[in-house]
C-alpha cells in the first residue's frame, strides 16, 4: 500500500517522547488558521511512497523510540497507516504517536462510515487530539501547538470509549 507524504524527519525530539521517526502525510481538511505545515494541506501534493519503503527506513535507525504519524491529517489514509503501523508494532519495542485535527470524540463517532478510522486508533498508542488554535498557541506545553490539544491514550480511551489522558514524559 502507498501512502502520500510531505515528508519524513529521522531523529525527531519535538513529535512525541523520546527519538521519533516522524511521517509526514500530506493532505489535511482542517485548514487551522497559523498551521505550521500549510505546504500539507493539499491532498494531491507530496510524494507517493510504500509501507515497505518506510518500514525500511525505520528499521535502519537503531536509536528509534517509536514513530509518529504527523500531517497533514493522518486519518485521510487511515487504513494505509494502520497497515503501517500494525508492521511497525510488530517491530516491537516502537510505540505509535498519531497527531490528528480530530477530537477522539469526533473520530469514534465516525467509525461507521470510516472503519479505518478506528484501525489506525487501534494501531496509535498516543493521540494528540483537535485542530491547532492559533488563539490557545502555546510553547509552554509538550507536543502540542495549542492548549486545547488532548494528549491522550489511545488505547485506554478505545477502552473506556472516553478520551483519557495520558500521562507526558517529565
Amino acid at each position: 500500500m502507498n501512502i502520500r507524504i510531505a515528508g519524513t524527519v529521522n531523529d525527531s525530539i519535538v513529535d512525541g517522547n523520546g527519538f521519533r521517526f516522524t511521517i509526514f502525510t500530506q493532505g489535511c481538511p482542517h485548514h487551522c488558521k497559523g498551521c505550521h505545515n500549510p505546504q500539507t494541506h493539499s491532498m494531491d501534493g507530496g510524494t507517493l511512497i510504500s509501507e515497505e519503503e518506510l518500514l525500511d527506513k525505520i528499521k535502519d535507525n537503531p536509536l528509534l523510540d517509536g514513530v509518529t504519524f504527523s500531517g497533514g491529517e493522518p486519518f485521510c489514509q487511515a487504513a494505509a497507516l494502520a497497515s503501517l503501523g500494525k508492521k511497525i508494532h510488530a517491530l516491537g519495542g516502537l510505540d505509535i504517536v498519531t497527531y490528528t485535527g480530530y477530537t477522539f470524540e469526533e473520530l469514534t463517532a465516525g467509525f461507521k462510515e470510516n472503519p479505518d478510522w478506528k484501525a489506525l486508533l487501534e494501531e496509535t498508542d498516543i493521540l494528540i487530539d483537535g485542530r491547532f488554535d492559533e488563539n490557545l498557541k502555546s510553547y509552554d506545553i509538550k507536543f502540542r501547538g495549542s492548549t486545547n490539544q488532548r494528549y491522550l491514550d489511545a488505547k485506554e480511551s478505545l477502552r473506556q470509549n472516553m478520551p483519557v489522558n495520558a500521562c507526558l514524559p517529565e
